[in-house]
């Protein structure tokens, strides 16, 4: 079996890694993806994800079997849809049910029509009315901007203040171009947090284990959101009933509910989820795998990855087995991400008991420089999360890194 994956982050060298693990596959490619990956035997191809044409004649020239898409804008795009009218396999979403990401109105009329528990909102495309909104209501308050943003598109606003200045940047100030054109705003939720993903077929919903992303920037979770800076699963100080109860009162009414809406959904249906008082709610749904749980999910599957997605996409029921044990990635990001940054420092070869998955890469002169916000994440596994901790850690303190930085605090939280 030949595969093509869609991307060029860690998300998709994890993806692309696990494949290729398979026994069944014989080579896995990547487009764009980054010259990290070639370490491990991915396939690199100069297409880019938004030229789907030549996307598609790379896949009939050399005989792949199914593609795989990583990121959310080429699902949004439609690539899946023109795969597709091409007679080719490609495992996502189309362009219809992405949106249950590319809108967060769209994502909140299923949940309040499929009465899945989620926030109180509202959705404002007028900067005046939406300031007068926030007013009424007080802080702390949550403010969204309705399309994508890169994982940076949200302000957990604790003050007016800062609500207020979010909607200034997002309507006025167009910060997030048109995603922040129209604003969902919502009430604040207090609890836990936790990503549960899942594969899911129509009405069918296969979960995955649970992991917890740390979005901000800095120790603490201080500093601006980013697109993630590091994840640990399992996630223990989340109860299995909350777990269970999320796969049933949010995924599988989820399901029914894109299937109701006339957009159901083949692909991976992330759910962003808060565990409060009165059980899981729902902060966000995604129609991909989610970075940088991924990285942690993904090294604790004992089932083979290709033959769950050969299956899902021939009608077949997949066999999913999870390894009883912990995994946790620290992400190593250029200094000022998620604002300026710079590029071109020289990247440190890892020791020790890890793995790493290159994100924002390049290649000098054979060695590989940082060339993104997000440039690599360090995994560990270990028995416990404390172990995989002490392995992940020893691994980046080991190293000089100039122009880079981490947080030094990923998967406390379980234990702290």
């Amino acid at each position: 079996m030949k595969v093509l994956i869609i991307g060029s982050g860690g998300r998709e060298h994890a993806i692309a890694k696990k494949i290729l693990e398979s026994p069944k596959v014989t080579a896995v490619y990547c487009a764009m993806g980054n010259p990290g990956m070639e370490k491990d035997g991915i396939q690199t191809v100069p297409i880019v994800e938004n030229d789907h044409q030549k996307l598609i004649s790379f896949v009939k020239d050399n005989q792949i079997d199914w593609t795989f898409v990583g990121p959310e804008v080429p699902l949004l795009n439609g690539i899946v849809d023109d795969f597709q009218a091409a007679g080719l396999k490609a495992f996502g979403p189309n362009k219809d049910a992405a949106m249950i990401e590319g809108s967060k109105e769209f994502a909140k009329k299923i949940m309040v029509d499929n009465d899945i528990p989620t926030a109180e909102y509202a959705a404002f495309t007028d900067y005046t009315s939406a300031c007068s909104y926030v007013k009424e209501k007080g802080a702390p308050i949550v403010i969204k901007a309705d399309g994508l943003a890169a994982g940076k598109g949200v302000t957990v606003a604790f003050t007016m203040e800062e609500a207020l200045t979010a909607l200034k940047e997002m309507m006025a100030e167009n910060k997030f171009g048109e995603s922040g054109a129209k604003v969902v705003i919502e009430e604040f939720l207090d609890g836990e947090e936790f990503s549960l993903l899942a594969f899911v077929r129509n009405d069918e919903v296969y979960p995955m284990v649970i992991a917890q992303d740390h979005k901000r920037a800095f120790d603490q979770d201080k500093g601006p959101n980013t697109g993630g800076m590091g994840a640990y699963s399992p996630v223990p100080q989340i109860r299995e009933a909350m777990v269970d109860e999320a796969i049933n009162q949010i995924l599988k009414p989820a399901a029914k509910g894109m299937i109701k809406n006339k957009t159901p959904f083949t692909g991976i249906l992330y759910a962003g989820l808060i565990a409060t008082k009165e059980g899981p709610k729902v902060i966000e749904f995604n129609a991909r795998f989610g970075d940088p749980e991924t990285q942690v999910v993904l090294p604790r599957m004992a089932s083979d990855l290709a033959m769950v997605i050969d299956d899902l996409l021939n009608g077949k029921v997949p066999e999913l087995v999870w390894k009883d044990i912990a995994s946790i990635g620290v992400v190593v990001a250029a200094e000022g991400y998620p604002g300026s940054y710079q590029k071109g420092m020289k990247l440190p070869s890892f020791s020790g008991d890890v793995t790493i998955f290159y994100a924002g890469v390049a290649e000098k002169d054979g060695q590989l420089t940082a060339n993104g916000g997000r440039v690599l994440l360090v995994e560990a596994s270990a028995e416990t999360i404390q172990e995989a901790q002490k392995k992940a850690y020893h691994a980046l303190e080991s190293q000089k890194m100039q122009g880079l930085f981490y947080r030094k605090d990923i998967g406390d939280k379980s234990y702290k």
